[in-house]
């Protein structure tokens, strides 16, 4: 089911209104919140199995084996058990849980990647040993959610939960299930096992921010999805200046499209009395690399950082062992996007662009909002931001393109003479709209910089704010067209 979806739109109040029925009803606290964490799981179930039913199996699955390896980790501290003459302390149900979830996403996402890339290094066929199976939607996010929770049981971090069926909300919540943010048990699972009131403030701060989502989505990446596609259809007959522009206008898809979905998915959840983490803080006004990482994806980069990075001694380290481990965290995004080698080069180009900064010690130079206490910025850091953008922009070509030759000829056609030539347009009807919802984007995201989002208005008088909200609609509706999947959607 998509959000921006008529089916959604159906959906989301039904859910919204049984759920808090179920939360005023005159039951006894600890059945009323289980009934109300049940019907999360049965709501989250149908969201899910909206796409294909048979996926229902496995994220159940994943579910129990998580919950059920918290509590055998948990038992095990003090207790060994023994099957078949082999002893089970925690860290072995804790490594058996990692390779089993690992596992599953292994033979879904990457199995036919491996069986391929060995036909054609030895010069064999392959073809019969492929699975061809569809990839669940969301596997890797709600995999490393589950991971996370038996990781966080063996460092004591968070206690384990008997109550299975808030471990399996926790899992499957629908508004952040298939495409993030990646929460973690230490936040997100809590807030399931007390109970929770309506918050009317709360509440309409998410709907601003489900309905800057639909913009960022709808508005914005749909639209210049439009353009891009067509131009990388025809890559290799498009002149420099067309292929820059679809380069930099997929930069804003992506970003459109990604960070809309978890503005949508933070949003909805808050109707729901939860909070979910921040995924996403304004990262194109980044002034170097590093900042821009720490404001993209910011659930995927805290996951790698606090379970791969901080265990491989993080900054604790010398210089080569952080460059080491910076390496291998890139490396590992990038395989996380997707069994392709242009996933795993554009993984590596981010670790190259960290080099100088961890060099020279600069790669936490930026931690504060950029022209803080400002309305404009220097011209020092807007040649800083556009730097930043421009590198960010060559690492999505490699990103976008199916194979590594397809973006490489991608940037030499960038850099043809005709780069300096009047970019092409299908119908100016088309192209002429994007540059101006584009300039929505950036002049509204720059003022709420400090904010959790870009429609955070509410100290505007009642109405602006409503002046705007109703042009804002207006647009997703004058924009909008057949509902498109989101891009993360397949990772």
């Amino acid at each position: 089911m998509l959000f921006n979806s008529i089916e959604f739109a159906l959906f989301l109040p039904i859910v919204f209104f049984i759920y808090w029925a179920i939360g005023y009803t005159h039951i006894h606290g600890n059945l009323k919140l289980r009934l109300q964490n049940a019907f999360v799981v049965i709501a989250s179930y149908v969201f899910y199995g909206w796409w294909d039913w048979r996926f229902l199996i496995l994220i159940a699955f994943t579910s129990f084996c998580s919950w059920g390896s918290g509590l055998l980790i948990d038992r095990s501290k003090n207790l060994q058990f023994e099957i078949i003459n082999l002893k089970f302390g925690a860290r072995s149900w804790l490594i058996a849980n990692i390779v089993l979830n690992l596992a599953i996403l292994g033979v879904f996402k990457y199995y036919d990647f491996f069986v391929r890339e060995f036909g054609q290094l030895f010069g064999v066929s392959t073809d019969s040993l492929l699975l061809r199976i569809i990839l669940p939607v969301g596997i890797s996010f709600y995999t490393f959610q589950a991971l996370s929770y038996s990781i966080d049981v063996y460092r004591k971090k968070i206690a384990p939960t008997h109550d299975i069926i808030a471990f399996f909300a926790y899992v499957a919540f629908f508004p952040q299930l298939v495409a993030g943010p990646i929460e973690r048990a230490t936040n997100l699972l809590p807030q399931f096992q007390t109970n929770r009131t309506f918050d009317y403030n709360q509440a309409v701060d998410g709907m601003r921010q489900i309905l800057w989502g639909l913009f960022k989505k709808i508005v914005i990446a749909d639209n210049c999805a439009a353009y891009v596609d067509q131009v990388w259809a025809t890559y290799d007959a498009q002149t420099g200046s067309t292929l820059l522009l679809a380069a930099i206008l997929f930069t804003f898809q992506i970003y459109g499209d990604f960070s809309g979905y978890s503005d949508i998915a933070i949003g909805t959840a808050r109707l729901f009395g939860i909070k979910l983490m921040r995924n996403f803080n304004y990262p194109y006004f980044s002034r170097d690399i590093a900042e821009f990482w720490r404001r993209w994806h910011i659930s995927l980069t805290t996951w790698f950082r606090d379970y791969v990075y901080i265990p491989l001694g993080g900054s604790r380290v010398g210089k080569w062992k952080i460059i080491r481990n910076t390496f291998v965290i890139f490396l590992l995004s990038g395989f996380w996007h997707g069994a392709n080698w242009t996933f795993i080069i554009w993984g590596a180009y981010h670790a190259l662009l960290f080099l100088p900064l961890i060099l020279l010690g600069k790669n936490r130079k930026y931690t504060n909002q950029v022209a803080e206490g400002r309305i404009l910025p220097t011209w020092r850091e807007i040649f800083q931001i556009l730097f930043t953008f421009i590198l960010v922009v060559i690492g999505w070509i490699i990103f976008r393109a199916e194979t590594i030759t397809q973006a490489w000829d991608f940037l030499c056609g960038i850099c043809h003479p005709s780069l300096l030539s009047i970019p092409w347009f299908e119908s100016a009807k088309v192209i002429l709209p994007i540059p101006i919802v584009l300039l929505h984007l950036i002049v509204l995201e720059w003022f709420n910089r400090h904010n959790q989002h870009g429609l955070a208005i509410e100290s505007l008088p009642p109405f602006f704010r409503w002046g705007l909200y109703l042009y804002i609609g207006m647009l997703i509706i004058v924009f909008g067209t057949q509902p498109e999947t989101f891009i993360y959607f397949q990772f």
